[in-house]
């Protein structure tokens, strides 16, 4: 994936959306005072999830993942 378009601010807010996501926060459909109707599509939270993962691993050096190496000892 290419992450050059994403700053760490839109990052926090991703994380943000998908917490508002999980947890029920948002709106799917929207009704006006005058009547008038907004719906929304229902968002996949697995997607969005895989999507901050690989966000996060281009922009925070700390949240890629380790190697997985066999124990070793240093002398």
């Amino acid at each position: 994936m290419n992450c050059t378009g994403f700053t760490l601010e839109m990052l926090a807010e991703m994380r943000a959306d998908y917490t508002a996501l999980i947890s029920g926060n948002k709106a799917r459909v929207i009704v006006d005072q005058n009547g008038e109707r907004v719906e929304f599509t229902a968002a996949n939270a697995q997607r969005l999830y895989a999507m901050i993962g690989e966000v996060a691993a281009c922009l925070e050096p700390s949240a890629r993942p380790r190697s997985n190496r066999p124990m070793g000892f240093y002398f």
